[in-house]
């Protein structure tokens, strides 16, 4: 995940130049806080993601409303948040949006800081000059470009229709905050992922979560924790692309898919009669069966033989221990 809190930063040629930048750096970098939770060992989150997750996020109003990749902070019972100035605050966990990504935690105590300004992501584009910078100043940002900007499918039943992906890549990317030009928070990063370049050769990129996401959804973030409609469909599952498919990895826990008899290395070829042979069509076939609980048709190929399985699909919050207040 991301680095800890050991003395790095990033090496001075990528970092960013404030003579390139045309607003106050150090101040727009102050919004940006170190996050580290802890988790309770017995919590549906804890065995992929540990029981100790650091990273960072960004304030985001000057109340203390402070945005991050809510992996950081699902299920967690105890949030610390730090300054650039070391100074630390202790946060609650508001909201884990699983369908964006986001996380919400609110500040129980004053930072005196002032928060990042939304910026309009929809304007991005391959090529545009940002800065993803990590809890700690100028000293752990990275200058970086807007690489791409298309979908992304992840392992954990999670998409986004539109996602950046920037370079080179920040060693401590979750949570970190992606700013443009203007100063204004475009993103927040979520992962590093390998990519080829028209040579052939690999590339380390971040995917970040563009900011667009988050205004239609953080009025009901606020006040039920939640987006105010009907979860996804949510099978337990998590899988990959091979050259020949989609292929199940491993399975949750007591989850949808392993108590229907889905097994590790089950290729999945079709859900309710829809052919899938990459994540992005796996995972826009089952949510297009219903809401949650919701049964979801799959036909999966075990042993060269095929074979149909009917799941009855669940809310992952579910599985998810509630945040205490302290």
């Amino acid at each position: 995940m991301a680095k800890g809190e050991e003395d790095w930063e990033i090496p001075g040629e990528f970092q960013p130049d404030p003579a390139d930048w045309p607003f106050a750096l150090d101040r727009t970098l102050g919004a940006v806080l170190g996050v580290k939770s802890i988790v309770p060992e017995d919590a549906f989150t804890a065995r992929t993601l540990g029981t100790e997750r650091e990273g960072s996020g960004v304030l985001i109003r000057a109340d203390g409303l402070v945005l991050t990749i809510g992996y950081l902070v699902a299920e967690a019972e105890t949030i610390w948040l730090t300054t650039n100035t070391g100074r630390a605050v202790q946060g609650h966990a508001l909201a884990y949006d699983h369908e964006s990504g986001f996380g919400l935690v609110q500040t129980l105590g004053k930072l005196d800081l002032a928060p990042a300004e939304l910026g309009d992501a929809a304007k991005v584009k391959a090529g545009d000059a940002t800065l993803l910078a990590a809890a700690g100043g100028r000293k752990r940002a990275v200058a970086c470009v807007i690489a791409a900007r298309q979908p992304f499918a992840g392992y954990w039943e999670y998409m986004l229709e539109d996602a950046f992906y920037t370079a080179p890549a920040h060693p401590s990317w979750g949570g970190a905050g992606l700013f443009g030009k203007d100063g204004t928070l475009l993103g927040i990063g979520s992962l590093v992922l390998q990519r080829r370049d028209q040579q052939g050769r690999k590339l380390d990129l971040n995917m970040v979560v563009p900011i667009s996401g988050l205004t239609p959804i953080l009025d009901d973030l606020l006040a039920f924790g939640r987006v105010n409609r009907p979860s996804r469909p949510w099978l337990g599952l998590y899988a990959t692309e091979d050259e020949e498919g989609v292929v199940v990895v491993s399975l949750a826990p007591g989850g949808p898919a392993e108590q229907a008899g889905v097994r590790a290395g089950d290729r999945l070829l079709s859900v309710d009669d829809t052919e899938v042979n990459e994540l992005g069509a796996l995972w826009r076939a089952v949510w297009a069966c219903g809401a949650a609980g919701t049964t979801v048709p799959l036909r999966i190929a075990r042993d060269g033989r095929r074979r149909d399985v009917a799941i009855e699909s669940s809310d992952r919050r579910r599985f998810h221990k509630s945040p205490r207040m302290h």
